[in-house]
């Protein structure tokens, strides 16, 4: 039976317990209390116990505790002073019912008896709500520590595949071989050919030490794999690009724009004969950063996942981690013969020097 009871609700009864096993100690020590005091005592407690119940249920109906660090004290303050007038004039009306310390009564006038009476409450709900507070903000950090720790342990099982999943061997073959055949054709395109491979080579095996990089540097490692790209399609790959300069230095996740791209023209482009088009935007829309990849063609069951189903689960799982689930990811067909996949991130602050 004991099991069932919560941990709160464990802290709560002793916690309450000791209050009124200090109270008796020190009442003892320099007096003799009555029957009504402990009759009394023990009302209180209960009521206290029930009433911090309650601050605790609009502490939750409020998310004082998702609000930033500054308003939560603000919050807990405000909370503290209600309450704590609230005990007070529970605690007064008790003893009036009861008949406790009458001389009390007679001495002190109503609104002194419930100053008083709310100012003993305040020492009480504010060591309280420290104690809650103080408990929450621990193991939130704890819990934004194992978060971290979760992440670089799901980043280093995934490193192989995840490298597999940024280097397709298919598109490193494909590049090769056209390079090859510019050679004696255009020896000074092969040779950006050979730099543009290369700084995607780099960035995918770079991808991992690093949870985001900006948008514009993932950008260049999109146009050097389009470039690629271009030619082994040649005219059957159209690409448009609509680039909000402003989100140029919003950080996002390393290689997952080249991923979506990679998939769109393996599930889209490649697979009609006419070729397609591939049309990139980033831009700024309800408080959110939102990249957009659109290519021809049609998800027909697939929703671009690769042979090994990774490409776009890692996508969500990589969102899920760095952005503990303020970010989203969506891929739907629009238009009858177009696939859009679109990733939606909180906004960064970003510095500029």
């Amino acid at each position: 039976m004991f099991k069932k009871v919560s941990r709160y609700w464990w802290c709560q009864i002793v916690g309450w317990s000791v209050n009124v096993a200090i109270s008796v100690f020190f009442v003892s020590t320099f007096g003799k209390p009555g029957k009504l005091y402990f009759t009394s005592l023990i009302l209180t407690c209960v009521l206290g116990l029930i009433i911090t119940h309650i601050m605790r249920l609009n502490i939750f109906f409020l998310k004082v505790l998702e609000k930033p660090l500054r308003n939560q004290i603000i919050y807990f303050i405000i909370l503290t002073i209600i309450f704590a007038v609230f005990l007070g004039i529970i605690s007064e009306s008790v003893d009036f019912l009861i008949g406790y310390n009458p001389e009390r009564l007679q001495k002190f006038s109503k609104a002194e008896r419930l100053f008083l009476s709310s100012f003993n409450a305040l020492w009480l709900i504010l060591v309280w709500n420290l104690i809650y507070f103080i408990y929450h903000y621990i193991e939130s950090n704890r819990r934004q520590q194992l978060d971290t720790l979760r992440l670089e342990g799901v980043v280093k099982s995934l490193e192989l595949k995840t490298i597999k999943s940024h280097i397709n061997p298919h598109f490193i073959f494909n590049a090769l071989n056209s390079i090859r055949a510019l050679v004696d054709e255009n020896p000074q395109r092969a040779r950006k050919a050979i730099t543009e491979l290369s700084n995607i080579l780099r960035s995918s095996m770079q991808a991992e030490k690093m949870e985001t990089v900006p948008l514009q540097q993932e950008l260049d490692i999109v146009k050097d794999y389009l470039a690629l790209e271009h030619m082994r399609f040649e005219e059957r790959l159209q690409i448009e690009m609509d680039i909000d300069d402003a989100t140029l230095s919003q950080p996002v996740p390393p290689m997952m724009l080249q991923t979506l791209v990679e998939n769109a023209i393996k599930h889209g482009i490649s697979k009609q004969i006419n070729g397609g088009l591939v049309r990139i935007s980033s831009d700024f829309k309800n408080n959110h950063h939102e990249l957009v990849v659109r290519n021809s063609g049609r998800l027909n069951g697939s929703k671009g996942i690769n042979e090994e189903g990774f490409g776009i689960k890692s996508t969500q799982d990589r969102l899920n981690l760095l952005y503990q689930g303020k970010a989203n990811f969506e891929i739907y067909d629009i238009d009858g013969d177009m696939v859009e996949s679109k990733i939606i991130m909180p906004l960064q602050v970003t510095h500029s020097s």
